[in-house]
């Protein structure tokens, strides 16, 4: 982990949950501003519309771990939240997430994205997110990628081990990106479903086209274009948002060593995820 996740660990660690905040977690490079993005407006789009046109996604969502220099801290952001529920999101892996969460039985919504194509984002977003490690080149990242080597640390313990504490935690509730890009409309349902929400077919139908890709790209307070930290010259936050895109930047041989070190590491798992939609 690097320092801007961890200069505020006793805030984080000791961060005090309440019974109706809910929590995303992802790995970085999931879908999380989606999610974030359709919950905000499942909530309040009706209530507080002013929230989609005045303020960016990541105070409407704080970001929990996050402690930039001269920005108010992700655990400062959350405690002060009006809203009710609380969003927040985090990239922990399940076993750093603060007790108090697990405590007061707050909801969680975890989204996962195939490791192909999460590589692929995560190397682009390094390069443009002047607070992350740099990344090298593709070659020299994806090794690291395989090995763990990234902040927040391995793909494969990230998303194994939310998958195993689902098995035990009946509030949490396993997305795949893939199958949100498939059917976000029945994906939206299922969230629904899970949060006790009474969104008619309407407003729900409303908040999948407002909450597709292009939109959401376009939408300056969504694509973190005010995010001062971001390089957008070298590449956008919001890049393609598709399934696949990996089969453009792995070589035949970089897909051979990455399918053996997968089926290593993902053998004794029931979580399975697709490639190719």
């Amino acid at each position: 982990m690097t320092h801007i996740f961890t200069d505020d660990w006793e805030n984080i660690k000791h961060f005090q949950a309440r019974p109706d905040d809910i929590l995303i977690a992802t790995y970085p490079k999931a879908g999380t501003t989606w999610v974030s993005y359709i919950l905000d407006l499942l909530y309040f789009s009706q209530t507080r519309p002013d929230r989609q046109t005045s303020m960016p996604i990541y105070e409407r969502v704080p970001f929990l771990e996050n402690k930039k220099p001269n920005h108010p801290s992700g655990t400062d952001l959350a405690n002060s939240l009006d809203t009710s529920p609380r969003l927040i999101k985090t990239h922990l892996p399940v076993q750093l997430i603060p007790k108090s969460f697990w405590e007061q039985k707050c909801r969680v919504v975890y989204v996962a994205r195939n490791a192909k194509d999460n590589a692929v984002s995560y190397f682009h977003f390094n390069r443009m997110d002047s607070v992350q490690p740099e990344p090298g080149d593709w070659n020299s990242f994806l090794q690291n990628y395989m090995e763990g080597q990234m902040a927040f640390g391995s793909w494969f313990d990230h998303v194994t081990g939310w998958w195993e504490r689902k098995q035990s935690h009946p509030k949490l509730h396993y997305m795949l990106f893939e199958d949100m890009v498939e059917d976000t409309g029945r994906e939206i349902d299922k969230l629904c479903s899970f949060l006790g929400l009474t969104s008619t077919a309407a407003e729900k139908e409303q908040i999948r086209r407002q909450s597709q890709f292009d939109n959401m790209k376009k939408d300056d307070m969504a694509n973190y274009s005010s995010a001062i930290v971001m390089d957008f010259k070298i590449s956008p936050f919001m890049r393609k948002g598709k399934v696949g895109d990996w089969k453009n930047h792995f070589t035949v041989a970089q897909n051979e060593q990455f399918d053996v070190e997968y089926h290593k590491k993902m053998n004794n798992t029931t979580l399975h995820f697709r490639t190719e939609v």
